[in-house]
C-alpha cells in the first residue's frame, strides 16, 4: 500500500528518479556549459594573442619603419597650401628644406613655432621651411599663423602624406638636402640653432 504522505504520479516511470524541485542552487541543465568555463577560455585566447603580438612586433622594428625615409630620397609631397597655391616639394630641389608635420592643438608644435620662425628668417641658414598641417580645417590653420606669425608654405594634409613620410607622432620634422635626400628626422620639438648645426654638418 502507498504511503499517503508520499503521493506518487501515476504517469511517472518508477525507474526514473523524481526531478529535484528545490529552490536555490539549481543544478545546471544537462548538456549546458558553465559560464565560468567560457570566460576562462576567452581570457586565455586573449592572453595568447597578446603574447604572440609582442613576440612578432618589437619596438626596434617599429623604429626602423618610422625612420625608413632617412638617407633616402624625400617622398613625394604634393598638395595645396592654405593660401590656395599648388605645392610640390620637387620644385625646391637645390635648396635646404625643413618639412614640419604639426597641428595647432599639439602643445609641443605650438612651443616650437617660434623656433621655426627664427629658422625661416635666418638668411645664413638659407633653408626653406614647409609645414604640413595634420587633419585640420583651413580656417583654423590660417588663424594660427595670423596669430603666431610665420610666412612659409603650409600644406593642408593630403591622404597618405604622413604615411609616406613615416610620421607616427606630432611634431615630426625632416631636413632635406639640396639634392633631395632626407638627412635628418626629428621627433618632437626642435630649435633653430640645432637645425642650423645639422645643416652645417651635412653641407
Amino acid at each position: 500500500m502507498s504511503d499517503p504522505a508520499e503521493p506518487q504520479n501515476p504517469d511517472q516511470d518508477p525507474s526514473v528518479p523524481a526531478q529535484d524541485t528545490t529552490v536555490g542552487n539549481a543544478p545546471a541543465p544537462r548538456g549546458g556549459v558553465n559560464p565560468v568555463v567560457i570566460v576562462v577560455a576567452v581570457v586565455a585566447v586573449v592572453v595568447v594573442g597578446l603574447v604572440a603580438l609582442l613576440a612578432t612586433s618589437g619596438g626596434d622594428k617599429e623604429a626602423d619603419s618610422a625612420d625608413q625615409v632617412v638617407s633616402d630620397e624625400a617622398p613625394e609631397l604634393v598638395g595645396q597650401t592654405v593660401s590656395g597655391d599648388a605645392f610640390d616639394i620637387a620644385d625646391l630641389q637645390g635648396s635646404w628644406v625643413f618639412v614640419n608635420f604639426f597641428a595647432t592643438w599639439c602643445p609641443p608644435c605650438v612651443a616650437e613655432h617660434g623656433e621655426l620662425i627664427a629658422l625661416s628668417e635666418d638668411s645664413a641658414a638659407d633653408v626653406q621651411v614647409v609645414s604640413v598641417a595634420f587633419d585640420e580645417p583651413e580656417p583654423v590653420i590660417s588663424d594660427f599663423f595670423e596669430t603666431n606669425g610665420g610666412d612659409w608654405p603650409v600644406v593642408t594634409e593630403s591622404e597618405g602624406i604622413p604615411l609616406d613620410w613615416g610620421v607616427i607622432g606630432l611634431p615630426e620634422s625632416f631636413l632635406i638636402s639640396p639634392d633631395g635626400e632626407v638627412v635628418e628626422k626629428y621627433k618632437g620639438g626642435v630649435t633653430a640653432a640645432g637645425i642650423e648645426q645639422d645643416i652645417a654638418e651635412n653641407s
